[in-house]
């Protein structure tokens, strides 16, 4: 039986018929799996309309909402199911302020090191932490070494899993209509401290969410001409580094 043979017959009777008569066995059809064309639809225009958000118009996010979007976080994928990630919900007031006081200590500084940019850096918003309904800190925890899948010669593999949790929240938010922002600006130690870690444990995001006016059309700091995306053409390679796809 040819391959093209193969794929004609109905899927029931396939792998039979090609297992009596010693042929290849068809390979699985896709489209038996996959979502319907409007669900399909959504996902890709979640991944298309993410944003990382700055601006926030305050509000809430309901508790039912905010379990909804943890629980989609808490179902990324790990190595070695390590499951390394941590949320820390910030709700003291005063605890939000000092976080904030240690983002602009950071922004300062890092604007002194652009030099000439400085002066454009200062002049992006670059964190919500004030204005959003919801504030957390991913952290990985302390004691990861005794997860050995894939951390004896790529240890950094922890942090890739906490990146797919803290995607799969910001893709769920999307889709429920919440804005995120991942702010990096801060001294990690620093914010350790203030959250009273404990040691080995490293903050790697906060995290600012709630309700928006509106998404940006656009990255932000492309609508700010700060700089622009590149396109996927550029790093996409085939076989080698640098061999054009």
């Amino acid at each position: 039986m040819s391959r093209s043979t193969c794929n004609l017959l109905p899927a029931d009777g396939c792998a039979s018929r090609a297992a009596s008569e010693g042929a290849v066995p068809c390979p699985p059809d896709q489209h038996a799996h996959a979502f319907s064309p409007a669900e399909r639809a959504a996902v890709y225009r979640a991944i298309a309309e993410r944003r990382d958000m700055r601006h926030f118009s305050g509000g809430t996010v309901d508790p039912q909402l905010l379990t909804r979007l943890l629980t989609a976080a808490h179902q990324a994928p790990s190595v070695g199911l390590m499951q390394p990630w941590r949320f820390i919900r910030i709700r003291e007031a005063a605890l939000r302020q000092q976080i904030a006081q240690l983002v602009e200590a950071e922004r300062q500084a890092t604007a002194q090191a652009l030099g000439a940019r400085g002066e454009a850096f200062m002049a992006l918003k670059v964190d919500g932490i004030l204005d959003c309904a919801e504030l957390l800190v991913a952290v990985l925890p302390s004691g990861r070494e005794q997860h050995v899948f894939g951390r004896r010669t790529l240890p950094q593999m922890d942090l890739a899993s906490l990146s797919c949790a803290i995607q799969n929240l910001w893709l769920a938010a999307r889709a429920e209509g919440l804005g995120m922002g991942w702010v990096s600006l801060f001294e990690p130690q620093a914010l350790a401290e203030l959250l009273r870690l404990p040691e080995g444990a490293e903050p790697v995001a906060i995290l600012c969410l709630g309700p928006v006016a509106h998404f940006y059309s656009r990255p932000m700091l492309v609508e700010e001409n700060w700089c622009e995306e590149r396109p996927l053409a550029e790093l996409l390679f085939d076989d080698y580094w640098g061999q054009p796809a």
